[in-house]
């Protein structure tokens, strides 16, 4: 455990972001993404940060990873594939989906055990596919259900009730609240529903960067080190195999990353520095190249980013700019897009 005592929660107020990328258009911006940037050292300091890093916020499907310590400390027995689906926001492809039956059935259990909520396939190529063969939502093709089935799972080895394991009163949440504390170092700000049906706790971006820092830094086997060892080597798994996410993993060796909507990303090394990103307006395009710049900001060899710069924008098919991370951000940038 970290901290017997985590400091006071962050304040729920008005996020002070400021800007982190710029839309360039033709040479001139045409749109601003505000955000939240913060950079943590090796040595847990803040290294650099921009807008509002101490504001609760939520991190969304980026606490996954914590979520899945907090089940691991809990008795949940994986490792491997399955331990990264459970931490995994996933596409809904076949593997995942064949991964959460196969969670299910080791723990004696069935699709209608589940409780989050029906959807399609996250992955729009998949999706797609769903809907030309007549195929409907289901609670299986959900991007959470991997995390679901591990909570059920854990809730059936402790002998918790399963109807009601998404309440927030439950032990398993209560456990996982519990673990998402330590790990942050700081209280639950505010406890609301997250897209699936789960709990979702209101920590700050520097909270959320240094969790995962935490995560990253364990000893080998630890509940934390045993997560962490997982979606590196299961990326796909823990994502899609056309996600950005483990595209990043794959590209930086050692990276721990996860995604989570409404523009969060985090991600840390194996020696402690970490990155959290938070785009006020949610927007992928610019999660992705601001993630890339602080990533470089700690220290990753830019040339391991360059395909997390951003897609370009287009004008008549053609590309006519960019979405480009702020000079404070990114002081050496690459040439000025069109």
């Amino acid at each position: 455990m970290y901290s017997s005592s985590p400091a006071d929660a962050p304040l729920v107020r008005e996020p002070l972001h400021a800007p982190v990328a710029h839309l360039i258009r033709g040479g001139v911006v045409e749109g601003i993404h505000y955000g939240s940037v913060v950079v943590l050292g090796a040595d847990g300091e803040v290294q650099f940060q921009l807008g509002d890093i101490e504001a609760a916020f939520y991190p969304r499907s980026a606490l996954k990873p914590v979520q899945a310590v907090a089940m691991l400390r809990a008795g949940l027995p994986l490792d491997g594939d399955l331990l990264s689906l459970a931490a995994a926001s996933h596409s809904g492809e076949e593997f995942h989906l064949a991964g959460t039956r196969r969670m299910l059935e080791l723990a004696g259990l069935a699709e209608d055990d589940l409780r989050n909520v029906p959807d399609m396939p996250y992955d729009p190529v998949v999706r797609d596919a769903w809907v030309r063969e007549g195929r409907l939502p289901s609670r299986l093709a959900q991007n959470c259900s991997g995390k679901h089935a591990a909570m059920l799972w854990t809730a059936k080895l402790n002998g918790w009730s399963l109807d009601d394991y998404l309440d927030p009163a439950h032990p398993l949440q209560q456990a996982i609240a519990e673990i998402v504390e330590d790990l942050t170092g700081q209280r639950v700000a505010r406890v609301t529903v997250d897209g699936c049906g789960a709990p979702l706790f209101a920590v700050s971006l520097h909270g959320l960067a240094r969790a995962l820092a935490r995560v990253t830094t364990a000893p080998p086997g630890t509940p934390e080190a045993r997560v962490a060892d997982a979606m590196r080597e299961h990326a796909e798994m823990a994502s899609g195999s056309g996600r950005d996410v483990a595209a990043l993993m794959r590209a930086v060796p050692g990276l721990l990353a996860k995604d989570g909507f409404e523009g969060v990303q985090v991600a840390a090394l194996p020696d402690g520095r970490a990155v959290a990103v938070k785009i006020a307006d949610g927007a992928a395009r610019a999660r992705v190249p601001v993630a890339a710049a602080a990533l470089a900001r700690a220290g990753v060899d830019p040339a391991l980013l360059t395909e997390f710069a951003g897609e370009p924008l287009l004008g008549g098919g053609e590309p006519v700019g960019c979405v480009r991370p702020v000079r404070a951000l990114d002081p050496v940038q690459l040439p000025a897009c069109a």
